[in-house]
């Protein structure tokens, strides 16, 4: 065990805020059996106190500490889907606490597909509760620079990992009622789950649980964001350029300008490429003091349905800064 894996875990078990890469983003870690260390995260995060953190846990071995009642389908999902970007929900244990649950009678656990992860928590021996590192609402960070320039002082230390591999946050799938339900889509889809579980997952409705990254409003840059069809992309920067603004733009294809106010950024055309990059270049632009920032909208089928899902929310809080 490295050094710095060492200091992370005693800080850990101190009550202090450890920030940590995964495979989708970077956490905010607390020892998610310490309610004194895990209000740390909602005030560093400004997080609403109802809103409910995921437990990060070492192994599936740690899931009886976490969760009762747990249904043979989360240990198929475990032994297809973990480590990695799959998150469960699933009956809490009564010495849960309240702050990591949002007050509801269920728990999000998952275990990390990240190594350096996978070490800490093995170091730690618990479960460490970590949203994503950064402001309640905004861009999710994918590097531990992200981490430091949007919390700075708040985390007692932030582990490098490198950039995430996966780039969005995971896959929610309940688990507590008589059909699996996905509440959140990550790149863990609905077709790879249902070949698990036998069907397809339903999805959530009035009934379901909160969870991390459901509200209309996330993941989104203080800079006004639009979501264009790709034949309107170059007519927005057009109408910026004769307003004399500048504007940046995410978008697959090539620039087919050349003007110094157009801040052009060219994103992989496949999903999981989509995914990897978009928080960086949202993050990337959102600090060029822009105009606007325009995304060229993906493809509406259903590998994108993550990718989808994070871009309608970033649109509906952004400009909020």
């Amino acid at each position: 065990m490295s050094a710095q894996i060492e200091k992370a875990a005693a800080l850990l078990r101190q009550g202090e805020l450890v920030a940590f890469p995964t495979e989708t983003v970077y956490g905010l870690g607390a020892d998610a059996s310490n309610p004194v260390a895990v209000a740390k995260v909602f005030a560093a995060k400004g997080r609403p106190a109802d809103h409910p953190l995921i437990v990060h846990i070492p192994g599936v071995e740690h899931l009886e500490r976490w969760a009762r009642e747990i249904p043979e389908t989360a240990y198929a999902l475990a032994k297809a889907f973990w480590p990695g970007p799959l998150t469960l929900i699933l009956k809490r244990q009564p010495s849960v606490p309240d702050a990591v649950t949002g007050g509801q009678d269920t728990v999000g656990v998952r275990v990390p597909g990240h190594p350096l992860a996978l070490e800490l928590l093995k170091a730690f021996d618990g479960g460490i509760a970590a949203p994503s590192a950064n402001r309640f609402g905004h861009v999710s960070p994918t590097t531990a620079q992200h981490v430091h320039d949007e919390l700075g002082a708040a985390v007692a230390m932030v582990l490098d990992g490198g950039p995430c591999r996966v780039g969005i946050e995971s896959t929610i799938v309940d688990l507590t009622g008589s059909q699996s339900r996905i509440l959140r889509p990550g790149m863990i889809g609905a077709a790879d789950l249902g070949r698990v579980l036998g069907r397809a997952p339903g999805t959530g409705g009035e009934s379901a649980p909160r969870v991390s990254g459901s509200l209309e409003s996330h993941y989104a840059p203080g800079t006004d964001l639009a979501l264009l069809q790709p034949d309107v992309v170059i007519f927005a920067v057009r109408e910026a350029l004769a307003a004399d603004q500048r504007i940046g733009v995410i978008a697959p294809m090539a620039c087919p300008l050349s003007d110094e106010r157009i801040v052009w950024r060219q994103i992989a055309g496949d999903a999981a490429g989509f995914a990897h990059d978009i928080y960086a270049l949202l993050r990337e632009l959102d600090g060029l003091g822009l105009a606007r920032i325009v995304v060229q909208k993906p493809p509406q089928s259903e590998n994108w349905r993550a990718v989808n899902d994070r871009l309608q929310r970033a649109v509906a809080g952004s400009g909020a800064a």
